[in-house]
């Protein structure tokens, strides 16, 4: 049997498993908007650590970051800090946003930022922002899907082929069984991608240079410029570590697909645990992405697109069987990303939109319906995103990774009691002039003075909220009083917020 055969079939075996864990997960299914878009907000530990760490990690984390070993060193690793940060996020401010969403029955960042700030036009400002800027994801998901099974087919599965078999498996389970598909999924995604990477590299790591240590010793005395900071072509310099050290933790927390999954806990507990283990998942995947990065810039110098070094460096030293295995675990590190961005699109245009503002009084069973018909949407979104190019779309990708970020002093306003309070007015400006300085900082100008794109943004986006919020009314006196009250009976004393304390 020929290799890519075998590669092919091993990856098709992988999404055949997905599809029936979807159907499994359909059989489960209540005819509630709960449960079918926030897993009846019932996820415990185990479940919710392994998707959220799923989705943390996609293809960029299986191909994207060898690449950047490959080119820059070891220089990625100060970058990595955004890990620790992840975890601190999500145990302080994670377990503040469950409690809000299990008090008040928020679904979405919409309605947590609405409520508090009483305001529609910020619930569809807030709402744009989650899908514009995660929409374009699916594009990135969606094409390194279709070059995992181009590459792996040898060429057989064309990339357009490849993009629209995995599109639709992922958007078929999500159909099937709502965000319990996507769990599950995440569940053999989180475990299969973490194995395949340190396998595939162990592997190659052995074979080629006889173990860890023999590269580390052949990168130090052939390529030391790998092991320096900022790195063979200094692009790691104080100014751009520590922006996407900002960009990569609140950021990507403040993406809808993961401020969602914060609704779904059990309990504030399982948040807290949550935060103080996954940075050990998202640290230690980098470990084998390095020993893969710098063993490729050795044995294979000349590649013309490093994102390849790991698949290339299979095909040449792994046997085929193994191959397949390993590219099921970087299909799994893309699907996994994929089907949370399309879950979240879903439910802010259904909740956020269709809901709120189109059809605001139908049954459970019929916005259950919707949101199934709109992942078909974006389903053929994705796909026309997937294999086109303009030149708009290649700069909104390029703003996508801080866009998430512009949310963060509306969040942070009601998630931490002030006595300066933050006001829609301020809200609404501040992202506005974040984006328009995001735009300039990281297109117009890249990264004045070395700092990155995403830090100018954010204090532009802050001096907004903050000049604008004097000068205009704030949120009401109840308003305040419920939700800060809120949080400090779940932080501080017993009450509503700590009954779900439970596991």
């Amino acid at each position: 049997m020929e290799p890519w055969v075998v590669a092919t079939g091993l990856i098709f075996l992988y999404l055949a498993v997905t599809l029936v864990l979807g159907i499994v997960a359909n059989r489960r299914l209540t005819v509630d908007l709960e449960d079918f878009l926030l897993y009846g907000r019932k996820a415990g530990f185990v479940v919710l650590y392994l998707t959220v760490v799923a989705t943390y990690h996609s293809a960029f984390a299986f191909l994207g970051s060898g690449g950047y070993f490959y080119t820059h060193g070891i220089g990625f690793w100060d970058a990595g800090t955004w890990t620790i940060m992840v975890g601190a996020i999500t145990y302080v401010l994670g377990s503040r946003i469950w409690a809000l969403g299990k008090r008040f029955g928020y679904i979405t960042p919409a309605d947590l930022l609405a409520d508090f700030y009483e305001s529609d036009a910020v619930r569809v400002v807030v709402a744009m922002v989650s899908v514009i800027f995660t929409i374009l994801y699916i594009q990135v998901q969606a094409k390194g899907l279709g070059y995992i099974l181009a590459v792996a087919s040898g060429g057989h599965i064309s990339l357009e082929i490849g993009t629209l078999v995995l599109l639709a498996v992922a958007a078929a389970y999500l159909i099937a069984g709502g965000i319990r598909a996507v769990y599950w999924t995440d569940v053999v995604q989180g475990v299969w991608m973490y194995l395949a990477v340190w396998i595939g590299a162990l592997v190659i790591a052995y074979r080629l240079f006889g173990g860890p240590l023999k590269l580390w010793r052949a990168v130090a005395e052939q390529r030391p410029d790998l092991l320096s900071v900022p790195g063979p072509h200094g692009f790691f310099t104080p100014g751009i570590w520590f922006g996407m050290m900002v960009a990569l933790s609140f950021g990507i927390v403040f993406q809808p697909h993961m401020m969602i999954r914060y609704y779904t806990a059990a309990s504030g507990r399982t948040i807290k645990w949550l935060g103080a283990t996954t940075p050990i998942y998202l640290m230690t995947l980098y470990i084998p992405a390095a020993l893969v990065g710098l063993g490729g810039a050795l044995a294979l110098p000349d590649l013309e697109i490093p994102d390849r070094v790991f698949p290339e460096l299979l095909f040449l030293h792994a046997p085929p069987w193994l191959t397949g295995l390993i590219l099921a675990g970087a299909t799994a590190a893309a699907m996994s990303t994929l089907d949370s961005i399309l879950h979240s699109n879903m439910t802010v245009l259904t909740r956020d939109v269709y809901q709120r503002f189109l059809v605001p009084n139908a049954s459970q069973a019929h916005y259950v319906r919707v949101g199934r018909v709109i992942v078909m949407g974006l389903l053929g979104v994705g796909y026309v995103l997937s294999v086109s190019t303009f030149e708009l779309l290649v700069t909104l990708v390029t703003l996508s990774g801080a866009g998430a970020l512009q949310l963060m002093p509306g969040i942070m306003g009601v998630c931490f009691p002030s006595k300066r309070l933050m006001t829609k007015a301020g809200i609404l400006a501040g992202i506005g002039v974040g984006l328009f300085v995001l735009y300039l900082t990281l297109v117009v100008a890249p990264h004045p003075l070395g700092l990155h794109a995403s830090v100018w943004s954010l204090l532009a986006n802050y001096l907004a909220a903050i000049v604008v919020s004097r000068f205009s009314q704030p949120p009401s006196a109840q308003t305040v009083r419920r939700i800060h009250g809120e949080i400090e009976t779940f932080v501080y004393g017993s009450g509503s917020a700590e009954a779900g304390e439970s596991v």
